[in-house]
């Protein structure tokens, strides 16, 4: 096992847990978590829910839970080549998305204005409250019980009206500070994944044009190197080589930039980084100015392709026309999600009843959500 700088997560060092527990026997802190993260039902649904396609597209697509994944291993990476702890940055990795609604972002956008008048929807608070309070597994306690710093990781943005009601956790928020460098390893390689990744589906798709990509410089230079040693390799592979060495350019990047400006700013513990007042985990400028230029890309030639935004906008009209019809006749829910909008509803009225819906609509899956839609609304469907 590799020595953890000082400034790095360790078990011995956390912050702890939201309610106290016996420390497990065999396993580290955050060892536990994502233990706990990879064991929880919300983790289960992300095989079925949207990175950029629609699950039922195809099974050759990435999910939510194959980004998880890919996030993980990109961190675990980093982390280790920064003497950092692989196993807080995996469980992160691991959670970031956990509260993601169906649909990707067309869901999260189209529930966050159904939500507007009732405190708004964002996916990473939704994943906080998967972990701290909707996975029921445990005797003792609601939610994961996660330790602070995976909590932290995966609260990336946050406001002040919502940090104000997190207690230490949105501190940071409130006081201009920075998360460990566990969770902004894991917050970067989370972008690094999805951008590279969503080259190959969108190629994989039809919906990329492989020659407009050659216009952007961080595939361009790969594409050449490729196709200059292996002229006559079939396109899949090609692609496949191109874009792991798209992402293997810029994790080194990223390993050797982040190294550069921890030296540099020399902290001696995690507090040192949480007040050192910028990240210290980031691409160099040329790196990022790539990076950017393949988001841009994307935004235009995949994001906003017609073929996905017929998608996205069919989406949007399920989880709309679900959050009105549970809103104007609660007899619909199932019994549990009844139960919880009750509860919710008791204590904190119309916003009370409101949350339990997202709630409930944010935990579906992709096709449970169409099903459900089919179900209410089909009049051939009447069970």
């Amino acid at each position: 096992m590799y020595e953890l700088k000082a400034y790095a997560a360790s078990d011995d060092s956390s912050r702890g847990r939201l309610h106290e527990e016996p420390e497990a026997t065999m396993r580290g802190t955050f060892q536990r978590d994502r233990d706990r993260v990879i064991h929880s039902a919300a983790f289960r649904r992300l095989e079925y829910k949207t990175q950029v396609f629609v699950n039922h597209e195809g099974d050759m697509f990435r999910t939510r839970l194959t980004h998880s994944i890919e996030v993980a291993q990109i961190a675990r990476t980093v982390a280790r080549a920064l003497n950092l702890n692989e196993d807080l940055s995996e469980a992160i990795a691991l959670a970031h998305d956990l509260g993601h609604t169906p649909f990707g972002h067309a869901g999260q956008d189209s529930l966050n204005k159904c939500m507007r008048d009732y405190g708004g929807f964002e996916h990473n608070l939704q994943s906080l409250r998967v972990v701290d309070v909707l996975e029921e597994k445990y005797a003792a306690f609601a939610g994961l019980n996660l330790s602070f710093e995976t909590r932290e990781g995966i609260l990336k943005h946050c406001s002040i009206t919502n940090a104000a009601e997190l207690g230490t956790l949105g501190e940071r928020f409130l006081n201009g500070e920075q998360p460990g460098l566990e969770a902004q390893v894991a917050n970067i390689a989370d972008e690094i994944a999805y951008n590279n990744h969503d080259v190959d589906d969108g190629l994989r798709a039809g919906l990329v044009d492989l020659n407009d990509l050659q216009n952007v410089e961080s595939f361009r230079q790969p594409f050449v190197e490729v196709t200059d040693l292996w002229p006559d390799l079939p396109e899949r592979r090609t692609i496949h080589e191109v874009i792991r060495r798209m992402i293997n350019r810029q994790v080194l990047d990223l390993i050797e930039t982040s190294q550069k400006a921890i030296d540099a700013c020399a902290p001696g513990s995690i507090h040192e980084v949480r007040t050192a007042g910028v990240p210290l985990i980031l691409l160099s400028e040329e790196a990022n100015n790539r990076h950017l230029e393949l988001k841009r890309f994307l935004r235009t030639n995949l994001y906003r392709h017609y073929r996905v935004h017929r998608m996205t906008l069919k989406a949007a009209r399920i989880v709309r026309a679900l959050f009105d019809v549970f809103s104007e006749d609660a007899r619909l829910l199932p019994k549990a999600a009844a139960d919880h909008m009750a509860e919710l509803e008791s204590a904190n009225g119309a916003t009370g009843r409101a949350r339990a819906i997202a709630d409930y609509i944010a935990g579906m899956t992709d096709r449970f959500a169409i099903a459900e839609h089919e179900r209410i609304f089909s009049a051939s469907t009447l069970t």
